[in-house]
């Protein structure tokens, strides 16, 4: 007769938890459920963000009560402050720039046509970008900002050759009345004369940001836009130079036009460049000695200034992401992160802390229960105490965040996830070491652990220890075990059932469901020795224990596994602070060649973000001469010579000493972001050259007895060259006053960008200074 059983007979049925790994904590008050949200790729964040928040406002009426919903983490705070804050410096941008076109032309109506060609310009990028899927950021807008300047230099040059041919027919016919007609065709001459160089030095800016569009990686993803957005506008303005602005110089050029002499600003300018050029025309080679020990000088400050991948970036919030050795408890991590939530919560300047160690219950998340990853938000800046600023209160933080086992890191949020998508390590500097030999491994990473304590600049190094995993292994004596009729199979089998669980079935609870699980109780398992006395039934019913057919026993291994190329690898994070990376890394590798013996079969390499920079700075270096070489094609195909392709080509150096004496004296460090600054000032040299170089010519050829070697003389060389470098001063320091405007904007309000963006500005902006002498005194001098 058949006799029912149910699990109550002979099992405890419970509801139990599965596995911890992962905890989150709040403020160091206590521990809470926390989560996620992932931005689909190809997403609009800011979009994204504002419709969960509206999603979250729903929610809160169905919660229960004394549950509510906090918000740890919110992006969009950094992007609204970061486009409003670029917005309003375009702005700034655009109205400097319209009144440095009013002051130098000195009419208003000629002004109009060079200042509508910033808008138009930008309509035309906004356009491309709109149906290239660009979204507005940084970057982006950062683009824009750099190009706003050069866009209106073919403009400004084509409107001041239109008022000196008008002036110089009014001279010519000084009876005669200018109709319309008349003045129709010198302007569209005086467009002729100069708009094929123009377009040739606009293209020419617009191609040297080829180098940029090869980047790779994190480095690629970021410039990116910021190449595409200035391309797309100095395309724009290509384009309108040699279509749109001709006619608009040809309805509003009217009336009188103003001499170049009555503009107090020019007859300044021209009063100070004359006694310096006709220095310079009557010693040429003395000049061009000077100009070549002004680029010798670079050596200095450049043995001075630093290396970076890219520049801090102050994202308003931090995440505290320490290190500590393998093997803690779920017990001991809860405790740790309160600890340290609370430590943190102590700093004035913070508002909020939530901490999670482990992992989250996601498939994409395999971060180990010794993994912490604490986000702060911080308070507006006009809460901090005076005289406070992110680094100090880094080093607050670091100072007051000091437990035995953690070595602390603190980095901004965005720039972390970045650094780990991209190399896995989440310190700015890491080095692997690979090996065959696990032991070899650690011991060489300790090693290098305690070497890198010792560098200028390490705040703080710690190992990942291979071998600090306690395992119970169960091994299956497959003689005893075949006595009782038993396979390995089968004692693996009753081992994997027992201890770890067999799920016999699933509950639907709701619309969740949950499996459950047979296995043998806590007490049967929670030991050596208790798992030595688990009873077998063997397939000759016989009664056996586990330590009949097996040994169980206690040993150490690995706590995690990580390989790369097929080799186990160990990974050492390395804080650096108060001091560049590159010279970090350089003194790192010299302090591990000098102190650490690696043993047969090792090797170290590093990564993170200095990793990236060897990536970058190899592309450039490759990139970079074979856009100059396309540059020196295009200015070839402009000029028909290659002496003053080669003129112009030689004079870009000289346009970058002012920009490394600059980053040595306001503190900044080479970088990618750096290298994008002075890519788009070589750029701008190139063409301010085009300009000044086919102003040159026009004097020359003006001058008959210079083209007839019975006639030709020094004098009269002089006098053109006098001619086309004093009389052009107007457009050239125009030009350069288009650039000037970004300094006086930036002065205006706070800053035009975030601090990590300012060294790609500032190696932009003071270019002028020494470009305008570079150049004005260089050319005419050389030629």
């Amino acid at each position: 007769m058949a006799c029912p059983f149910i699990c109550v007979m002979f099992a405890k049925v419970q509801v139990g938890p599965e596995m911890r790994r992962g905890i989150a904590e709040l403020n160091g008050e206590g521990e809470v459920a926390g989560g996620v949200v992932i931005l689909r790729s190809g997403k609009n964040a800011r979009e994204v963000i504002a419709a969960v928040k509206d999603k979250l406002e729903t929610l809160k009426s169905s919660l229960p009560e004394g549950v509510e919903i906090v918000t740890t983490y919110d992006r969009s705070q950094l992007i609204d402050r970061a486009i409003d804050n670029l917005s309003g410096k375009l702005l700034e941008e655009f109205i400097v720039v319209a009144v440095v076109c009013a002051l130098f032309l000195w009419h208003v109506r000629s002004a109009l046509v060079a200042i509508i060609s910033l808008p138009l310009g930008l309509c035309i990028a906004f356009i491309v970008m709109h149906f290239q899927g660009l979204n507005a950021n940084i970057m982006s807008l950062g683009g824009i900002a750099i190009a706003v300047g050069a866009m209106v230099d073919a403009a400004i040059v084509m409107i001041e050759n239109a008022h000196k041919r008008l002036e110089e027919w009014q001279h010519q016919h000084p009876d005669a009345t200018l109709d319309n007609k008349t003045r129709w065709q010198v302007i569209t001459d005086a467009s002729v004369e100069v708009g094929p160089a123009l377009f040739i030095s606009l293209l020419i800016i617009t191609l040297s940001f080829i180098p940029i569009f090869t980047l790779e990686g994190q480095e690629g993803r970021l410039f990116g836009p910021l190449a595409f957005t200035k391309t797309y506008a100095m395309a724009g303005a290509a384009l309108l130079a040699i279509v749109v602005i001709p006619i608009l110089m040809g309805y509003w050029i009217r009336g009188k036009i103003p001499p170049e002499s009555s503009n107090p600003l020019n007859r300044f300018l021209i009063r100070v460049y004359h006694p310096l050029l006709l220095k310079v025309l009557h010693w040429p080679k003395t000049t061009l000695l000077v100009a070549a020990l002004s680029v010798l000088t670079v050596l200095w400050p450049l043995n001075k200034v630093g290396g970076e991948f890219l520049p801090q970036i102050n994202e308003g919030d931090l995440l505290y992401m320490p290190s500590t050795l393998p093997g803690i408890s779920a017990a001991e991590a809860a405790s740790m992160l309160q600890k340290t939530d609370k430590l943190i919560m102590s700093v004035p300047e913070v508002a909020r802390v939530f901490g999670k160690t482990g992992k989250a219950e996601t498939a994409t998340d395999s971060a180990p229960l010794e993994m912490v990853e604490t986000t702060i938000q911080l308070k507006p800046q006009d809460q901090w105490r005076p005289g406070m600023t992110m680094d100090k209160i880094i080093e607050e933080l670091d100072n007051t965040v000091r437990l035995p086992g953690l070595a602390n890191l603190w980095v901004p949020p965005i720039r972390n996830r970045i650094d780990m998508l991209s190399t896995g390590i989440k310190s700015p500097i890491g080095i692997k070491v690979s090996g065959t030999v696990l032991a070899d491994i650690d011991t060489m990473a300790e090693q290098i652990e305690e070497v890198a304590r010792t560098v200028p600049g390490v705040a703080s190094a710690l190992a990942e220890r291979l071998e600090g995993g306690r395992y119970i292994n169960v091994e299956i004596n497959r003689e005893k075990a075949a006595r009782y009729g038993m396979t390995v199979a089968d004692v693996q089998l009753f081992v994997t059932s027992a201890v770890g669980g067999a799920m016999v079935g699933e509950t639907v609870e709701g619309i969740a469901r949950y499996p459950i699980n047979l296995r043998y109780p806590q007490s049967w398992r929670d030991s050596p020795q208790a798992l030595r006395q688990l009873p077998i039934l063997t397939p000759m019913k016989q009664q056996i224990t586990l330590a009949d057919v097996a040994d169980v026993k206690v040993s150490t291994g690995p706590s995690m596994l990580k390989t790369e190329n097929a080799r186990p690898t160990s990974w050492i994070y390395i804080d650096a602070r108060d001091r560049d990376m590159v010279s970090v890394v350089h003194d790192l590798q010299k302090a591990i060649a000098e102190k650490v013996q690696l043993k047969p079969g090792t090797s170290v390499a590093f990564s993170g973000q200095f990793e990236l920079l060897e990536r970058a700075n190899h592309k450039l270096k490759l990139m970079v001469p074979m856009t100059l070489m396309i540059i020196f094609v295009l200015l070839y195909l402009a000029f028909r010579r290659v002496g003053e392709a080669l003129l112009i080509i030689s004079s870009v150096p000289f346009a970058l000493v002012g920009g490394i004496w600059l980053l040595w004296w306001m503190g900044f460090h080479l970088s990618v972001a750096t290298g994008t600054g002075f890519i788009a000032l070589a750029g701008v040299a190139a063409e301010f050259g085009v300009v000044m170089l086919m102003y040159l010519r026009h004097a020359i050829e003006a001058e008959p007895s210079l083209n007839n070697p019975q006639t030709f003389s020094e004098q009269k060389l002089d006098e053109a060259l006098y001619h086309g470098a004093v009389l052009r001063v107007r457009p050239k320091s125009d030009d350069g006053g288009g650039d000037y405007r970004w300094s006086a904007a930036d002065s205006v309000g706070n800053r035009s960008r975030v601090r990590g963006d300012e060294p790609d500005c500032r190696a932009d902006d003071w270019r002028h200074d020494h470009r305008a002498f570079a150049v004005a005194v260089y050319y005419p001098g050389g030629v």
